[in-house]
């Protein structure tokens, strides 16, 4: 199923038919700020062990990121933030970054991987932050990478609704997406560290 959903002005019934779908276990593809997105409700084991599948991801070894939709939904998952770096995402988000902070108890043992850290996402677009909101928790967040090395990023809606629509529940059309990954930085030391240098440029 394609829908297309308009980021200046999403629509609240196509907003609740990706929630239905997402409550139910499905597997949505969104838009960004950055890159598309594939993505499960955290709380549905099922679905994302589908994710690991397709992607495949070794959940208690890989790095796994949650979307949030704002700072306080956040700080539901992560054990509380030292100053300077609470500072440092409120500068930056909504934005193309993922943080690395260390996760509490609310993150389901599922991503308990040995490290005990999750990547945090508040993407600077309403379509998928109003998702979050409405679903009431973050959703499992990675990105939907092209086979083609030169291109590595698919970026016409259409053309991920073609190669994926056999794989998901659901596909939204919120325009054209970026072909630049967000920017990975680890805030569980000091200095912080950038893993990856993406469309975000951190300003300390």
């Amino acid at each position: 199923m394609l829908v297309k959903i308009y980021p200046d002005n999403p629509n609240p019934r196509e907003i609740q038919k990706v929630v239905d779908v997402l409550k139910a276990g499905g597997l949505v593809i969104y838009p960004t700020d950055t890159i598309y997105g594939l993505g499960c409700d955290i709380n549905n084991s099922k679905a994302v062990e589908k994710i690991a599948l397709i992607k495949g991801l070794n959940l208690k070894k890989d790095h796994l990121s949650f979307i949030c939709h704002d700072m306080s939904h956040l700080s539901v998952y992560s054990k509380s933030l030292e100053n300077h770096v609470f500072k440092l995402l409120k500068k930056h988000l909504p934005g193309p970054f993922t943080f690395i902070l260390p996760a509490n108890t609310n993150v389901p043992k599922l991503f308990k991987n040995n490290k005990k850290t999750i990547g945090f996402r508040i993407p600077d677009n309403p379509i998928i932050l109003e998702i979050v909101r409405e679903l009431g928790n973050p959703i499992l967040n990675t990105s939907i990478r092209d086979d083609d090395e030169i291109i590595e990023y698919t970026t016409d809606p259409e053309l991920i609704h073609e190669k994926y629509e056999n794989l998901v529940d659901l596909v939204i059309d919120g325009g054209y997406g970026d072909n630049e990954a967000s920017t990975i930085v680890d805030c569980t030391q000091y200095p912080f560290e950038i893993i990856r240098q993406g469309k975000g440029d951190l300003e300390l």
